[in-house]
């Protein structure tokens, strides 16, 4: 079962780099070119000239320069760091969702301790580790989840850290604590290239045992799985029964009608598949995703239901892993609060 340290985390110290909010990004995988751009001109400290240099030499220039100039200090004491993100989903709803950063144990999928359950590709997973090498520092969190209450309690003080990026307001807390053992294994809900990127990176450097995480509970109620509707070119004929708007299940929209489809699967991502669709594209709303339709911009729309934290679960225990774009989790976490480095 997984072993959790606390970690002495490397954090900008704004009397030096400026204001948090220009520091701050989302994870590198969700930065499109244009964006990236604007966050490197937030400041020449901003993160993203770190998770997304023009070259991993320069990253690790780049941070070695602001430890020497202490825009980034290293803290003196180890600790765990309470997480919490306040939101509001596509659904409209505001939730608040909480958990934990530390230093989770890299270890191959095989020995059970932290879990898949997306496929991943290699060229990603190269850049990461040419990063990681570079730089012998993890810049951003990956996002797990576990089966059990959580091991720590919420802090009552005033946060150390208060932001907010891209609509979504995240505070953090230091808290004490020693090593925790879960008696359950660790779900990567994001994460999985820079998960597999360490893991790789450990063979190399045997020394390299744990990477940084946030942790959050499958019982907070703030966690949750919004479905990913797809848009498709084409699609042959899809059988079901026509229904004045989407449900349960699976549901097609197509020439202005809706349609749910019949199917014994409850795993509606693969009862898209199933039906082989052409010009797969996604998205989180399934307004856009009719309104495209009505466009003619796509031939038509399975819209889905969430994926659960069951299903989820059910997938990365049995060693399985789900279609493209089976789970959306929002908010993705915030990059720049915390680093953790590896030497």
């Amino acid at each position: 079962m997984p072993t959790l340290r606390p970690f002495r985390a490397l954090r900008y110290d704004p009397r030096v780099a400026g204001p948090l909010d220009a520091l701050v990004a989302p994870p590198y995988d969700v930065i499109s070119p244009a964006e990236r751009r604007a966050y490197l001109g937030r400041s020449p400290y901003n993160v993203v000239h770190l998770t997304l240099p023009d070259s991993e030499e320069q990253a690790a220039a780049d941070l070695a320069e602001w430890r020497e100039s202490g825009a980034l200090a290293q803290d003196e004491a180890e600790s765990y760091w309470w997480v919490a993100q306040d939101y509001t989903g596509p659904d409209g709803v505001p939730r608040t969702r909480e958990g934990f950063a530390a230093s989770i144990p890299v270890t191959p999928y095989e020995a059970g301790e932290v879990l898949p359950h997306e496929r991943t590709h290699a060229g990603p997973k190269e850049g990461r580790l040419r990063l990681l090498r570079a730089t012998q520092t993890q810049l951003e969190p990956i996002f797990v989840f576990y089966d059990a209450d959580a091991p720590l309690e919420r802090p009552t003080a005033q946060p150390a850290m208060d932001v907010e990026e891209s609509g979504v307001r995240t505070r953090v807390w230091p808290v004490e604590g020693g090593e925790i053992t879960l008696d359950t294994p660790l779900l990567i809900a994001d994460g999985h290239h820079r998960y597999e990127t360490a893991v790789a990176y450990r063979e190399e450097h045997p020394e390299a045992t744990h990477m940084l995480a946030i942790l959050v509970s499958s019982r907070t109620p703030g966690l949750e799985i919004f479905p990913t509707h797809r848009l498709v070119q084409s699609v042959g004929d899809v059988p079901g029964e026509q229904v004045e708007s989407p449900g349960d299940g699976v549901t097609l929209y197509r020439g202005g009608v809706y349609t749910r489809v019949a199917t014994d699967d409850d795993f509606g991502p693969r009862v898209v598949e199933s039906f082989e669709p052409e010009g797969v594209s996604y998205t989180a709303y399934a307004d856009e995703a009719i309104a495209a339709v009505d466009r003619g911009d796509a031939a038509a729309a399975f819209l889905l239901q969430p994926v659960t934290v069951e299903q989820v679960a059910r997938f990365a225990h049995a060693g399985e892993t789900m279609p493209q774009k089976s789970t959306f989790f929002y908010p993705k976490l915030t990059s720049g609060l915390l680093l953790h480095p590896l030497a």
